[in-house]
């Protein structure tokens, strides 16, 4: 068999080993772990003075690979440059073509929008050549992201703090959680009331509660007197009924999933970040090793905020349908979605690249996170082609003289897509209400129990990672490959916390916010980013310049930033300290939290005439199981989140489980749970009691031999280091530290020898 004369080059290794399975030995398929080429990272690296040229150079650790893929490329009479099929795919097969130095002949552009033996095959024998409108629209957004980044954030450092950052997309992302904050400190209260009866029918069985509708158009109960009045007006008399309103309703399932769907509901059901989604949803799309099937897709491309549905995957859809669940279940024709206007309709929805492989089929192949979104993703696209839920609805109007009481309800009567799939909600879901008694219009009725309420308006929510995503879609601040990346930066550069899974401004974040609202308006204007947005679409399109979109923006910009520099000369804005209840022992004021170049410790802010600091550490619930102290989570230097009893080495108890404030009924000793999110299970960690729990129990991960380490999200083994990982890392450490050591003493004693060689001769 002769060499292989096709080279096809991929972003990842478990793309590359799926890809390769399916086209067989007359093509080599190489990854290029992402960018081989970009800006360099030391410098802006675009002259701002000659047009914009980018300069961009290789990456640096990604001299070996270059070489071999230059090598690959010569040997071949194909190169297929098959990177992911957005912008910033197009723009890496570009930076290939130019760095291994292929001809336009040569160099051939494939994508997969789902990586099946179909699609791969079929894409192959239809290559193209490289879109560089594509191109420009990244580039241009990639120069923009630079130059406000690379100018912008030296003057944060020289007036804020050092290592702050600032972004086109981040920092209007972080204005949109600031304003909501405003939004709930400014909200005023409004109070209301609520004015329930329970009416019993004369001389037959059957109670129900009803509410205050109105008197009788739709009324309000704004105070107490008003709410006092209404009962004072019924009490005693009979209640009619005036109304028996019984209908059918239907409910039609959610649309397939987007880009920004997935993260949302991901977040509600999973407790996934948007940048966990998006990790795991790579990996999908990628290809898993799946027993009887080998590595295989199961996810279509998962950047796209378009709903089209191909007609080969709604047919496949429709006959598993009818198979599973009956002809009853099935929608009756291709449900189609209308995608919304300005979303780029490349791609298909995210769905199952085989319907057929069903989450429990393959479920022992996954990880358990993988196995959750691949579950998500399955069962809310075969909802889409499923028959609408039908319910049934009543509705009783009972009037005791003016005044309108009214009772609802709803059942099921048939679950349709519901058996599959229900879509999450953000806000609490209208009640359906109790059962009601057959009613006819005239019956007679009477009131055994009034009961009123005093509600108060509620402020808005602040954003959860999920409404976040929402808001950002609505109002076009970024795009799909953008809202996971850009929430996650503005979390990790401290500009917003999470406060009982919602997020809130940071005194940091504010201070921030404030100075690009006061001098950058236009940067963090939530309608000039998203005009941005549009006319980086209009580049994609071919309808606009990427360097004239530049120049427009620059020349704004730069005046801009210049008068702010003017304007803020000598000044530095000081971000108000967040205090304690830790008490200085040295002085007695409450000490604060200040950031320091290891991160967060706590100070006196007496300073400078007291001077104490010590670490910042949490207490948790529990005690101590060796000796009764409390226990405080600390950090080891890796990041990895731990537990020890605050005696320290004095008691040396230390742990990777969470202690929690429940106590084993059977020792008394504090119970712990596995590490990690969601809701895990308390156990009992005393050897000596009968519900110990061992280690190798207690649910941590175990990778598979010759797994990728890309199959664990690197999130997770942060949260979920086991013993084994952590002693490992110890022995290295202490090895290291010791080779070290014995050179440092070596060249000691060598000096020593030098210089008392030197003394002899002379």
């Amino acid at each position: 068999m002769g060499k292989p004369s096709n080279l096809v080059i991929v972003e990842s290794p478990s793309k590359a080993k799926t890809i390769g399975r399916y086209l067989g030995p007359d093509y080599i398929v190489k990854a290029s772990m992402g960018h081989l080429r970009d800006l360099p990272k030391s410098k802006m690296g675009v002259d701002l003075e000659h047009d914009f040229t980018p300069q961009y150079i290789p990456v640096r650790g990604k001299e070996s690979l270059i070489k071999e893929l230059k090598a690959d490329a010569a040997k071949a009479d194909t190169v297929y440059l098959a990177t992911d099929p957005d912008r910033e795919g197009e723009a890496i097969s570009w930076h290939l073509k130019e760095l291994l130095g292929l001809s336009d002949e040569k160099a051939r552009r494939v994508t997969f929008n789902e990586i099946t033996q179909k699609v791969v095959k079929e894409s192959i024998q239809h290559p193209r050549e490289i879109d560089y409108d594509l191109v420009d629209a990244q580039q241009a957004r990639r120069i923009l992201d630079r130059i406000v980044g690379y100018q912008l954030s030296p003057l944060l450092w020289k007036k804020v703090r050092r290592g702050l950052s600032a972004g086109r997309v981040q920092s209007v992302a972080t204005r949109m959680v600031v304003d909501r904050e405003n939004e709930i400190r400014a909200f005023q209260p409004r109070e209301y009331w609520t004015l329930d009866v329970t009416l019993n029918r004369e001389g037959k069985p059957g109670s129900f509660v009803a509410h205050y509708y109105g008197s009788p158009k739709k009324q309000e109960l704004e105070t107490e007197e008003q709410a006092q009045s209404v009962i004072s007006d019924i009490t005693g008399k009979a209640f009619t009924i005036t109304n028996v309103k019984k209908a059918e309703k239907k409910r039609s399932c959610a649309p397939p999933f987007t880009t920004s769907t997935l993260q949302q509901e991901a977040s509600r059901k999973l407790g996934f970040t948007p940048k966990k989604t998006m990790m795991i949803a790579q990996q999908l799309y990628e290809g898993v090793e799946v027993a009887g099937e080998g590595t295989t897709g199961l996810i279509t491309y998962m950047r796209t905020d378009s709903l089209r549905l191909s007609d080969e995957a709604m047919a496949a859809a429709a006959s598993f349908i009818r198979n599973r669940y009956g002809e009853g279940y099935y929608y009756g024709s291709f449900h189609t979605f209308k995608t919304k206007s300005g979303a780029q309709d490349a791609h298909e929805a995210i769905r199952p690249s085989h319907v057929e492989l069903e989450p429990e089929r393959v479920r022992d192949s996954l990880t358990p996170d993988q196995y959750k979104l691949y579950k998500l993703i399955w069962s809310r696209f075969l909802a889409t082609q499923m028959a609408n839920a039908i319910y049934d609805t009543v509705s009783i109007d009972a009037q005791c003289g003016d005044h309108v009481f009214r009772a609802s309800h709803q059942s099921m009567r048939f679950p349709g897509f519901i058996a599959v799939y229900e879509e999450g909600k953000d806000d609490e879901s209208e009640a359906v209400g109790s059962p009601l008694p057959d009613l006819t219009s005239g019956e007679q009725a009477t009131a055994s129990d009034m009961k009123k309420e005093q509600h108060f308006t509620q402020p808005p929510a602040r954003y959860t990672e999920a409404t976040l995503v929402k808001a950002m879609e609505e109002k076009g601040v970024g795009r799909p490959s953008t809202y996971a990346a850009t929430i996650s930066t503005i979390e990790d550069r401290e500009y917003v916390v999470k406060q009982d899974k919602r997020l809130a401004p940071t005194p940091l974040g504010e201070i921030v916010t404030g100075l690009m609202m006061e001098r950058f308006n236009d940067i963090i204007d939530v309608e000039f980013t998203a005009n941005m947005e549009s006319q980086l679409d209009a580049v994609e399109e071919g309808k606009e310049h990427w360097k004239t979109l530049l120049a427009e923006f620059y020349q704004g910009f730069s005046k801009e930033l210049q008068d702010a520099e003017t304007a803020l000369e000598g000044v530095r804005l000081k971000v108000p300290e967040e205090e304690t209840d830790e008490v200085c022992e040295l002085c007695g004021r409450k000490m604060v939290i200040k950031m320091g170049r290891f991160g967060k410790f706590l100070a006196c802010p007496g300073f400078p005439e007291c001077k104490n600091a010590k670490p910042l550490v949490e207490r948790m619930p529990g005690r101590c199981p060796k000796c009764g102290s409390g226990i405080l989570k600390r950090k080891s230097k890796k990041g990895y989140a731990f537990y020890a009893c605050e005696k320290g080495q004095e008691c040396g108890f230390m742990t990777w489980d969470v202690p929690t404030a429940e106590d084993c009924p059977e020792c008394g000793q504090t119970l712990f749970k596995k590490s990690g999110k969601g809701r895990m299970k308390p156990f009992c960690i005393n050897e000596h009691c009968s519900r110990f729990l061992p280690e190798d129990q207690r649910g941590y991960y175990k990778k598979k031999i010759g797994e990728e380490s890309a199959q664990q999200p690197q999130a997770e083994q942060e949260e979920t280091p086991d013993k084994e990982t952590a002693k490992k890392t110890a022995t290295k450490k202490a090895a290291a530290k010791k080779s070290t050591a014995k050179k440092t003493t070596a060249k000691k004693t060598a000096v020593k020898k030098t210089s008392a060689k030197k003394k002899e001769e002379a």
